[in-house]
């Protein structure tokens, strides 16, 4: 999706993760609207967690933006939220380490996430799951979408 702004409107994303145990099969699923375009993506993988999967989500979006952009970007994941407009400038004074001086978990999202963001002027939004707004709605069905395969194979391998 190109984004070009010359009117200042904001591409719009609402993305989210899902996964079938915790780790497990897992999925992400993004839509990225711009006026009247529209793009949904999805995606899995076979051994994940949610957190990575709604970093995910996040990193593909952006890094399908094809020139910088301002963005409002929409997740019903407090780890995503606040990880990014919190926690991130912390952890990296810390050493990428917690306040109880744990490792981060997810480093390289956390790196791949914040240079998928640097380009872009982005608002970073939550929004409540599971609770009827259709565009996180969706963006959850395209998230089980990716995670289909997944877990279509991890019961072919469990078949006697």
């Amino acid at each position: 999706m190109s984004g070009a702004q010359a009117d200042g409107k904001p591409v719009t994303i609402f993305t989210d993760g899902a996964c079938s145990g915790n780790p497990g099969p897992g999925g992400w699923g993004a839509i990225l609207s711009f006026g009247a375009h529209r793009k949904e993506m999805a995606g899995g993988e076979p051994d994940t967690t949610n957190n990575r999967m709604e970093l995910t989500a996040a990193i593909m979006a952006l890094e399908a933006l094809s020139r910088p952009c301002v963005v409002e970007l929409h997740t019903d994941s407090n780890y995503l939220k606040g990880g990014v407009t919190s926690w991130i400038a912390g952890w990296k004074r810390n050493g990428w380490r917690t306040a109880d001086r744990k490792p981060v978990k997810n480093v390289e999202l956390w790196l791949r996430l914040e240079a998928a963001a640097a380009p872009h002027r982005v608002e970073w939004r939550w929004v409540k799951g599971h609770a009827g707004d259709a565009m996180n709605e969706r963006a959850d069905e395209l998230a089980r979408q990716g995670m289909a395969p997944f877990l279509a194979a991890r019961k072919t391998r469990r078949a006697p």
